[in-house]
């Protein structure tokens, strides 16, 4: 990692932008994709599985022969160990909804409030590819069961032989998730839109994936389709003081740095001793990894910054608006309170973003590439629409009618005052 002592506040936005991305290039190619979609429905994405895949496909819903034998291919210790971070994370996100909020009289005769009521039809996409994200599905699939989509599709790639991985599926039906469809890339999220024989249309997309799938779900949006969120590279940030373990600092960055060749990476300090060490235990850890190569090209992209306190370094990791924030400080608990801006927040030495990844009971679906600043993670809230209602009474149109009168009059829209008078005249 390239190590930056004690930069001016002026080099703050050099240094903390992000990797560009090649825009162009996607572009042509995921409007195409969508096109053929719309055109030629499951015929373009048997052709796209046969393309990108490999994978000669007959049938793009996965039938529920394959699901009991996927649940054969995994081992019972992965399984007990899903249903270990299936159970924190239905817990924590089934205390954080609330389904029903109080009545509110406003007035006399009025009365307000406020109902969640789930979306009708959601689409989750899960990535395949070297690594098949199955964390991903519980981090969808548990927030849509708790609140009560009518109807949740599931979109994944296969490998050559037209499977899709064993994990993925069996962790889609612990979830209550049966409508699992062989498509991957911009293709599944056009069909997720726009509808094909085989795949129905969805109201919103949620889901993590490579440029191609970020733009199909931008353009998705576009079409009357919701999104979850925006979506860059994954990233993380890490506060650090002179007391941190180099050791667990260097496995946190590297943690993120193997997602892929465009993650990136932030060591915040105001130790320089330090920095050197964890640089040190990079390149250490870095030799042992399977995903070596992955990891070394996003560090690239990647930086360590000297400060001159853990202050700066809090107020610069707001300007970056991580999407993880690692805090590896003795007073970790204070400089957590002070942050203002992060996707998800992990305080102290033992606690790194493995555990929100996959078991603590948080959601990894979060706002990267900045938009921590705007956007929060996902949660039973993104899968519902939060409806307000009103009432009024005879005593509640005399009590208030009469300002709405004024109101609409001022505004010089008649019909709206009309609609109050015609009730106020009648129960006079």
């Amino acid at each position: 990692m390239k190590i930056i002592k004690y930069p001016n506040q002026s080099e703050q936005q050099t240094l903390l932008s992000r990797p560009t991305q090649e825009k162009q290039n996607v572009d042509n190619a995921v409007q195409s994709i969508i096109e053929q979609v719309k055109e030629k429905g499951d015929d373009a994405l048997y052709a796209f599985a046969k393309a990108y895949d490999q994978a000669q496909l007959s049938s793009l819903k996965v039938s529920r022969e394959e699901i009991a034998t996927a649940e054969n291919l995994v081992s019972d210790e992965l399984k007990t160990a899903i249903k270990t971070a299936y159970n924190n994370i239905y817990k924590f996100h089934k205390a954080c909804y609330t389904r029903e909020y109080p009545v509110i009289e406003t007035m006399p005769g009025i009365t307000c409030w406020r109902k969640s009521l789930p979306i009708q039809k959601v689409g989750l996409y899960i990535p395949g590819g070297s690594a098949p994200l199955f964390s991903t599905v519980l981090m969808l699939a548990i927030p849509a069961q708790i609140a009560g989509n009518e109807r949740v599709v599931l979109c994944s790639p296969t490998d050559a032989s037209g499977a899709i991985n064993p994990v993925v599926l069996y962790t889609a039906n612990l979830c209550g998730v049966t409508k699992i469809y062989k498509a991957g890339g911009a293709g599944a999220v056009a069909a997720m839109t726009y509808g094909t024989d085989s795949i129905p249309a969805v109201d919103k997309i949620f889901g993590p994936g490579n440029a191609f799938v970020t733009r199909a779900k931008e353009l998705a949006q576009q079409a009357g389709v919701a999104i979850d969120m925006p979506a860059g590279p994954s990233e993380v940030l890490v506060i650090a003081d002179k007391n941190a373990n180099p050791e667990y600092v260097a496995a946190d960055l590297l943690a993120q740095a193997e997602h892929g060749p465009d993650s990136q990476v932030i060591l915040l300090t105001d130790s320089l001793k330090l920095t050197e060490k964890v640089n040190e235990e990079v390149i250490s850890q870095l030799s042992t990894l399977s995903r070596k190569r992955t990891a070394n090209q996003a560090l690239e992209n990647s930086k360590a910054i000297v400060l001159n306190n853990l202050e700066d370094c809090v107020r610069w990791s707001d300007a970056y608006a991580p999407e993880h924030l690692i805090i590896n400080t003795d007073n970790a608990d204070e400089l957590a309170s002070k942050i203002k801006i992060a996707g998800s927040i992990f305080i102290g030495p033992y606690t790194c973003e493995s555990l929100g990844d996959y078991a603590s009971g948080t959601n990894h679906t979060l706002p990267t590439y900045g938009y921590a600043r705007n956007y929060s993670g996902v949660s039973v809230d993104s899968f519902v629409n939060k409806v307000t209602y009103q009432k009024a009474t005879r005593q509640g149109i005399q009590n208030l009618g009469p300002a709405v009168e004024l109101m609409a009059q001022a505004e010089g829209l008649d019909a709206h005052k009309n609609a109050v008078s015609v009730r106020i005249k009648n129960v006079e």
